[in-house]
């Protein structure tokens, strides 16, 4: 199973040998997954259903807000007393329950094996400055890269910071430039130069290097995990 819907849970079947297959069949495509040093978008996933799953365990009004809802004015007519029926059904309460409790440390074990691995793809992560950094730094340019340094994908980056309820929160825009070939007379200096050259609207713009030590998948591990080390590294830097 590549996908578990968000609301799995109250999805279909209420039955706990049911979930217990979803999930599991679910998990068992994370483990090949992540086996492959591929983590998103499985770890993102995890958390997502981790945090649902916690909540609706510290919540039960929130399991009743989570049954179907998009239903047409037919269908609702039909449906609900059944499903007022059966969020008030305490049978199918404890269920839910049961179901709750088996997924939640399933669930947190996949996501501490993905934990580990994402550590340890951001230990083989290096970032550097290109040339001279100017003052402001939340635009520019990332070149990521990894062995056998043949090749360097550049991106334009912008860095947006807003108000969240207790700190402020960064988001970070990467929008993919273009493929360059590396050599030794190619320098990560002169290709910030060549795109100086090429888009006028940045003429002094900050430019970063992220380098992995180790080959990585490119797309579902090395960038993302590129992104988050870069927005802590421009957040809090040293």
């Amino acid at each position: 199973m590549d996908k578990l819907s968000k609301d799995w849970l109250t999805q279909g079947l209420i039955d706990f040998e049911y979930k217990k297959y979803v999930l599991m069949a679910y998990l068992q495509t994370v483990k090949g997954s992540f086996g492959k040093v591929e983590l998103y978008p499985f770890l993102a996933d995890l958390v997502l259903h981790y945090r649902n799953l916690l909540a609706l365990k510290e919540n039960k009004a929130l399991i009743r807000e989570s049954f179907p809802k998009e239903l047409s004015l037919e269908e609702f007519k039909k449906l609900e007393i059944s499903y007022r029926e059966m969020i008030e059904d305490d049978s199918v309460m404890c269920e839910l329950e049961s179901i709750i409790n088996f997924a939640l440390p399933q669930i947190k074990d996949s996501l501490q094996e993905g934990s580990v691995i994402y550590e340890y793809v951001e230990s083989q992560c290096e970032i550097s400055p290109v040339g001279v950094t100017p003052l402001y730094a939340k635009e520019g340019y990332l070149f990521v890269t990894q062995p056998p340094e043949k090749e360097t994908n550049i991106y334009r980056y912008q860095m947006s910071i807003f108000e969240g309820s207790q700190e402020q929160l960064r988001s970070l825009n990467t929008e993919f430039v273009e493929r360059v070939e590396k050599n030794p007379s190619n320098t990560y200096e002169r290709l910030k130069l060549d795109l100086i050259k090429k888009f006028k609207d940045l003429p002094n713009p900050a430019a970063y290097l992220i380098l992995a030590r180790m080959k990585f998948p490119f797309v579902e591990t090395l960038m993302p995990v590129a992104k988050r080390l870069f927005v802590k590294h421009i957040s809090h830097p040293t």
